[in-house]
Parts: C-alpha cells; structure tokens; sequence
C-alpha cells in the first residue's frame, strides 16, 4: 500500500516557550526557565505531528518577511525529503507568540499578533490538493477551505467555524476540545454540518458526535505527571488526520491518535515529546 497524501493548510508561529514557577498573576516578573524557540500554533505542531510518519506532506502556510519568518521558514525547511513547504510571503512582521508553562502542567498563551494564513489567491500550487488523501484545516481563508474540499477527506479545527459558515463547505470531520469555549459548540451550530464532530475531553473518553447519536472512545492513559500540555490537542489532530487518510473509521482514527496527543504531555516542548506515526 502506498504512502498517503496529507497537506496541512494554516498557520505556524514564532513560538517562545518555557517555564514559570506559578501561575501568572497581575504585577508578576515572570522569569522564563528551560525556554527555547519553536514553530508553532495549531499548523505547525500538527505538521511536525505529520513529519513523524511515511507520508508525502503538504505545508500550505505564509510567512513574514522579518527575522522571526526567517527562523519559521528555516526550520519548516529542516523537515524531512517527503514534506514540501508551500509559502505565501508577507511584508510584515511574523507573528510572536509566547507560552509560559506553569509548575502543573498548564499552558498560558500570550500572542503578540494575529497569524498569518495562506490565501487561494496567493500563488501557491492548490491543485495538489485534489490528489491529497486528507487535509487538516487550520486556516481562515473560505477560498482555499473550499479548495480543500477536493480531497477525499477534510479535517477542520472546530475553531474555524466561521470559514466553515462563510465558504459553505461540509467537512468530513470538525475535530475540537470540550474543554474549550471556542471549539465545544454542537453539531447544530455547523452549517453546513459536518459528517462527524470530534471532541476531545483530556484523559476522558473522546466524543464522536453525529446526527444519530454520540459515540465515545476511550482515551489512552496519561501519564502520571503532567509536566506541559502545549500541543496535546494539535498532536491529537495531526496523528487523527493521518489515520483518516488511511482509510480507517472515524471512531478507529480517534482511538489510533489518543496515544500521540497524550505524548505530548511528558514534557513542555510538543516537537521534542511528539512520537513516531505508525501506519495501520
């Protein structure tokens, strides 16, 4: 069986991560310890996710044109032979984000701009897209979400709702976190809705949600401390949109990308805890 086709379509920042001794209150010094740089945001840690597998992989991302989008671009290119980068230039400053780990685990994001998100206008090779086995969508553009309906299976983060809404698209999977305020809405609020709502739950059993009912998967083990929960939820998407292009069931996929979201946790830095994708 041959290797599948993935492409990732979003956002990926200039991520300083690193650890805080407590959680941040108002007039605090906050001293960062363990920091260091990473690609991140909901694009890029569920594409390093992909990165770790044997598929042929699609980045469809933009980048500033400062220092900071230099140092994204240099380590998007660092991947893998079997993953191509597809960049949109823009004539600002990359997007910086900081993430300060608390002493139990619990990420607090400070972000210093909007991301920015490839556009169907933008000269990029879109066409790969119909040959792509799954797509994880991230981004905020309706055209290019529409663009990714052309493969045979489209994941999209349950924080896009509104480019869902906008470019009239049904996604076969809309994949999100119960815990989140902004991807715990129900089916009904998708229009069109999805085949199927994902919604993780942390160490409790997935939901499955469909116009006939909720199905619940059962999470894998976490581990006995939580040391940093940056990219859990990404991880998850990353390793789930991998299963789906195999051809495996919703509730199978689920069940399959438990184990990676939960990795993730071992550690603070999700690029460094993510584990092997592991074709079914």
């Amino acid at each position: 069986m041959r290797a599948p086709r993935i492409a990732v379509i979003g956002h990926v920042e200039h991520v300083i991560l690193g650890r805080s001794d407590g959680l941040l209150a108002p007039g605090d010094i906050v001293h960062l310890r363990d920091a260091r740089f990473l690609p991140g945001g909901g694009g890029g840690v569920a594409f390093a996710q992909l990165c770790r597998s044997d598929a042929e992989i699609h980045l469809f991302t933009a980048l500033g044109s400062d220092e900071a989008g230099r140092a994204v671009e240099a380590r998007l290119r660092a991947a893998p032979a079997h993953v191509h980068l597809h960049a949109a230039a823009r004539a600002v400053d990359h997007p910086r984000v900081v993430v300060v780990v608390d002493a139990d685990g619990r990420r607090t994001v400070i972000v210093a701009a909007d991301p920015l998100q490839p556009a169907a206008t933008d000269p990029l090779p879109w066409s790969i897209l119909g040959d792509c086995d799954a797509v994880y969508f991230t981004g905020a553009d309706p055209g290019s979400l529409r663009l990714a309906r052309a493969a045979r299976r489209l994941v999209v983060t349950a924080r896009r709702r509104e480019a869902l809404r906008a470019a009239a698209v049904a996604s076969d999977v809309v994949i999100g976190s119960l815990a989140d305020p902004r991807e715990n809405a129900l089916l009904d609020a998708y229009a069109p809705a999805p085949g199927a709502l994902v919604l993780t739950d942390g160490p409790r059993p997935v939901h499955v949600v469909r116009r006939e009912g909720v199905t619940l998967v059962d999470a894998p083990p976490s581990p006995a401390r939580v040391a940093g929960d940056y990219g859990a939820g990404d991880s998850f998407a990353g390793a789930f949109t991998y299963f789906l292009a195999h051809g495996l069931p919703v509730e199978e996929a689920c069940r399959r990308a438990g184990p990676y979201g939960a990795a993730v946790l071992r550690g603070i830095d999700p690029l460094e805890t993510q584990i092997d994708l592991v074709a079914p």
